[in-house]
């Protein structure tokens, strides 16, 4: 039996007319005209938009936030100290010349950096010396970095033999991550564009046909970064651009194989090439912008964030995918119907030449619906083991494991930390009445763990005064981290002391506290968001919750792959704050995109050829593309790898994973065992809608429809 490609009558009339109006000769013109004058005012009015600089690690209103809102009142408050570590090259004490020369060394600061210098101390094995100098910081990291790699060009004009002198510290190791990215957007933008090329040429067999949705998801991303920019400017919104990128050209890449295949398919039952690609793109609308939906609200969703980076990146993620949609929906088609048939060359699809009945695609589909229970259990088992990777995951990096890359201020931390009492790098700030605060330092200088605790500086306005608190764990382990506990607890016990607690280790704390509480408020909205579009999407209730646990598994499969990926593979100890919320989203968010993909094509299927013999029939015709897409997208998040933060490695990596196993488990064995095993049940409390008009039982064993004419919905 072949393939019903008339007309679907139950197609609006709008979106006939629109696919028409995309694809005719003079439409097709007329769209591109329009969409090259809105891409021309778009880019001159956005185009000297730029994006607040600088992630805020902690929620805005947490104790370390509001420390840091107080320094401002305080004398310098744009200065910041650098730790500058030295230590001999062979391991041993330093000797009398070395310290003299370190000596000579302060005085060289303090005419560069035009503060005083204090030190050099020496650690008690005589094997380390330490200078602190404060530094006039910029506005913004990249601004910082001049003023650190200035004062290490001065150090190194001063060399002492046979001695590592290496400058640390919070402004360091923000110089430092400003020097890793530059030129990284450059490489992952060039990198994501080789990858998708690569990709596209595989799947189209083309010379051809992969420039034409490579130049428009291009165009896309391109404008998605002015259009983010401006948001961000406009609401103060911190996000990762690389990110954006990334899924702009995943998901807009996504699309349009998905849009060019059913293009493909129809060109070998219709001789006309417009009409082909208009009734291509009215069938395939409903798929991809359920899908796109679906995301662009889980992605808004984060709105709701407190971690500023987590929030913004959400809305402008979404902003982002909204432009891809619309790139594919309304550029691609036009340009596809100007170029023709020919495009395809050297395999230009031929009407009367349907695809071939057999292939891999379909033989794994009868079989695995011919004994579902058994697929089902192989493929859960499958993901069970996966997800046991979770066993032993930890949460949470400090600053050195933050680095893919070496930086002189992560070698100077744990140079420290090895002579000097480790809190020294990053020692907690505490701001109190100032009435008080010596009662505040006496009382945290007893604290068990705490090495010191000082009165430091008042603020301008004389009301409150800055205490400084060193520690004795390494930065951002758990003792430290218990450490900022035990702080809090006995600064706030001194009466109307009014104390608070910061630092990077304070922040630290803070930023696990705001992500925990993110991925226990988000996860089940972006579940709730998915469940409720596929029940709209398919008028079920039983199948998309199936479909959704389905996909959670799958995600948390992912996750526990990925996470023993790091800890074996790449000696990471741990997933960065981040990546498990972000992880969830996407693979979630991006796993029933394949859903919709499939099981909306099952639905039109199921109308013709009954629940089970339809997802069959899906999985067919559907099977090459969503692999081919999943491949494209896992490929384009691994290229988040070549950024120098562990963080973005881990998520690109995570999601990678998940996209690869989604697709080829999930899609191809998982969903359909559960059409296998339910049948029409799957659409309860609806049921697919028929077209035959036989009387007879279809073949799901269901009831006689009578001689009602039905018709199928659409298929993507």
């Amino acid at each position: 039996m072949t393939q019903d490609h008339s007309p679907a009558p139950t197609e609006p009339v709008t979106r006939t007319r629109l696919s028409r109006a995309l694809t005719s000769r003079r439409g097709a013109r007329i769209a591109l005209a329009v969409a090259v004058l809105l891409l021309v005012g778009l880019f001159g009015a956005l185009g000297r938009a730029e994006a607040p600089s600088g992630i805020e690690p902690a929620p805005p209103a947490s104790e370390s936030a509001r420390v840091d809102r107080a320094l401002a009142t305080f004398p310098g408050a744009d200065e910041q100290s650098v730790l500058v570590v030295a230590s001999r090259d062979d391991g041993a004490a330093l000797s009398p010349a070395d310290r003299t020369a370190l000596e000579q060394l302060a005085p060289v600061l303090a005419d560069h950096t035009g503060h005083d210098v204090s030190g050099p101390v020496l650690s008690d094995d005589d094997a380390a010396a330490l200078l602190v100098t404060p530094i006039t910081v910029g506005e913004d990291n990249t601004a910082t970095a001049e003023v650190v790699n200035s004062l290490r060009a001065a150090i190194a004009d001063h060399p002492v033999p046979g001695v590592e002198v290496r400058v640390t510290g919070g402004p360091a190791f923000g110089a430092d991550i400003a020097a890793a990215f530059d030129g990284a957007d450059f490489t992952l933008l060039a990198v994501t564009i080789a990858i998708v090329a690569v990709l596209l040429v595989l799947t189209y067999r083309s010379p051809v046909l992969w420039l034409v949705p490579l130049a428009v998801v291009a165009t896309a991303d391109r404008l998605a970064g002015l259009v983010t920019a401006a948001l961000g400017q406009a609401f103060d919104l911190r996000f990762d651009a690389g990110i954006i990128s990334v899924l702009v050209f995943g998901a807009g890449t996504n699309y349009a194989l998905l849009l060019i295949s059913r293009y493909r398919e129809e060109l070998r039952v219709t001789a006309d090439h417009r009409a082909a690609l208009a009734r291509a793109w009215r069938r395939t609308v409903p798929a991809v912008v359920a899908s796109n939906v679906t995301v662009v609200l889980a992605l808004a969703t984060l709105g709701l964030a407190v971690i500023p980076g987590t929030r913004g990146l959400g809305i402008t993620s979404a902003a982002g995918l909204l432009l891809a949609l619309v790139a594919v929906l309304f550029v691609l088609p036009p340009l596809l119907a100007v170029c023709g048939p020919k495009v395809f060359w050297p395999f230009v699809p031929v009407r009367g030449r349907p695809q071939s009945r057999r292939g891999v695609w379909r033989a794994v589909a009868e079989r695995v619906v011919r004994r579902p229970a058994v697929a089902l259990l192989a493929g859960l088992a499958l993901l069970g083991v996966m997800a046991s990777g979770l066993a032993g995951t930890s949460v949470g990096l400090d600053q050195v494991e933050k680095f893919r890359v070496p930086s002189e201020s992560a070698a100077g931390l744990e140079v420290l930390a090895d002579h000097f009492p480790a809190g020294e790098a990053q020692p907690m700030t505490v701001v109190a009445d100032r009435d008080h605060a010596e009662a505040v330092a006496e009382a945290l200088a007893d604290v068990d763990g705490v090495v010191r605790a000082q009165v430091i500086a008042e603020s301008t306005d004389g009301a409150s005064a800055r205490i400084m608190v060193v520690g004795e764990p390494v930065p951002g382990t758990p003792e430290s981290l218990a450490l900022v506990d035990r702080v809090r607890d006995v600064a706030h016990a001194v009466p109307d002391a009014e104390a608070l607690v910061g630092g990077a280790v304070a922040t630290e704390v803070d930023a696990r506290a705001g992500n925990q509480r993110d991925l226990v408020l988000l996860a089940p909205l972006v579940l709730l968001v998915s469940l409720l579009v596929l029940v709209v999407l398919l008028r079920s209730v039983v199948a998309p919750v199936l479909l959704l646990l389905a996909n959670l598994v799958s995600a948390v499969a992912a996750i526990g792959a990925g996470s023993w990926l790091s800890r074996v593979v790449f000696d990471q100890p741990a997933l960065d704050l981040q990546v498990p919320l972000l992880s969830f989203l996407f693979l979630v968010a991006l796993g029933i995109d394949y859903t919709i993909f499939l099981v909306h094509r099952a639905r039109s299927e199921a109308g013709q050829h009954g629940t089970r013999a339809g997802m069959v029939e899906a999985v067919a015709h559907t099977g090459g593309v969503i692999t081919s897409a999943g491949i494209v997208l896992a490929a384009v998040f691994a290229a988040l790898g070549v950024l120098p933060l562990v963080t973005l490695g881990q998520l690109g990596m995570i999601v990678g994973v998940g996209v690869v196993v989604d697709t080829v488990v999930v899609r191809t064995v998982v969903v359909p065992s559960l059409f296998g095993l339910l049948g029409d049940r799957m659409w309860w409390p609806g049921r697919p809608v028929h077209r035959r008009v036989d009387g007879s039982h279809d073949q799901d064993g269901g009831r006689p429809h009578g001689r009602r004419a039905h018709t199928a919905v659409p298929a993507p």
